[in-house]
């Protein structure tokens, strides 16, 4: 299973970027991994595991903001489509790959 969570933080004044770099500093530290701008990932042992880091994302929500979070299936996740233009260079990774950074 795949906890998803979608967040759209101002970032107009010190304050709101300072909020923003807190909740992000938090989704890596609680083992997400970032898809694109504003998209992370979790994987999680199955739905009460899911569930538990979803109260923890409710405990540490900035002030602003929107963030939505979404759990999936690894089969649905799996089905994503990974859609690029002809200039960008990231590469599809397979479910039997490894990413390292």
């Amino acid at each position: 299973m795949r906890l998803l969570v979608f967040f759209d933080l101002p970032t107009a004044t010190k304050k709101e970027r300072k909020d923003y770099t807190i909740f992000r500093r938090f989704l890596l530290k609680s083992g997400y991994d970032m898809l694109q701008f504003s998209v992370y990932c979790r994987i999680c042992k199955g739905q009460d595991t899911a569930e538990r880091y979803m109260s923890h994302l409710e405990t540490n929500l900035p002030p602003k903001g929107n963030i939505r979070a979404m759990s999936v299936t690894n089969t649905q996740y799996e089905r994503m489509k990974l859609l690029i233009g002809m200039d960008k260079k990231e590469e599809k990774i397979g479910k039997n790959q490894l990413l390292l950074f």
